[in-house]
């Protein structure tokens, strides 16, 4: 159903907030998780901050697309930009993901005990999926694909941080020190699914 003029507004006013939100918790995080990562000497928590930065780029690049549309620029030629930066973005962190956890594979390098990483993996599950859901619920309004593969991001955001703290607390519990980058691993395949969808700048089908 289409939108009124002022609700769409509205609606991509929404999108900017949670975009803002996107952003500052992420810068945060990344700081977070970085020095946490330093202190226990956590590859797994360094890895988790890199992860936070691309985050913040992809959200960086969705308030790009929705202030377009709210100062009256082409919107189609910045959803279609906005969504191939953001596939660009899934892919550079699929890499990531893919080299860091190859290395702790074949270097052995194990996950310290951190408390301060186990308390930021715990926040990030709580926001995480509720930032996703409310961006996957504005991208279905606005029948924007960009938005929509942003939210996909940030699920994955979610994944990744249940990923460290299992990592974290089976090294913990159980000496499973691998258990982190296969899990890392698994999840690769998703992402490079949901990076190369987003640069075919396929619109919003399945954003409902």
């Amino acid at each position: 159903m289409a939108k009124g003029p002022i609700q769409r507004t509205n609606i991509v006013s929404r999108g900017i907030r949670l975009e803002y939100i996107t952003v500052g918790w992420n810068v945060v995080e990344g700081a977070v998780a970085v020095l946490a990562g330093l202190l226990a000497g956590s590859v797994a928590l360094v890895g988790f901050g890199v992860d936070s930065a691309i985050e913040s780029s992809s959200g960086a690049v969705l308030l790009w697309r929705l202030r377009a549309e709210q100062t009256g620029k082409n919107i189609e030629r910045a959803e279609q930009t906005a969504l191939k930066l953001v596939g660009a973005s899934l892919l550079l962190l699929a890499a990531y993901v893919t080299f860091n956890a190859i290395k702790t594979l074949v270097t052995r390098e194990q996950p310290q005990r951190s408390i301060l990483g186990i308390v930021l993996s715990v926040l990030s599950l709580i926001v995480m999926p509720l930032l996703a859901r409310a961006k996957r619920r504005t991208a279905a309004e606005l029948n924007s694909a960009a938005l929509h593969a942003d939210s996909r991001q940030t699920s994955i955001c979610a994944y990744l941080s249940a990923i460290l703290l299992g990592g974290l607390l089976l090294n913990a519990a159980l000496g499973w020190w691998w258990a982190d980058p296969v899990a890392a691993l698994a999840m690769v395949p998703i992402i490079v699914q949901e990076g190369r969808e987003a640069l075919k700048g396929e619109t919003c089908t399945d954003c409902h």
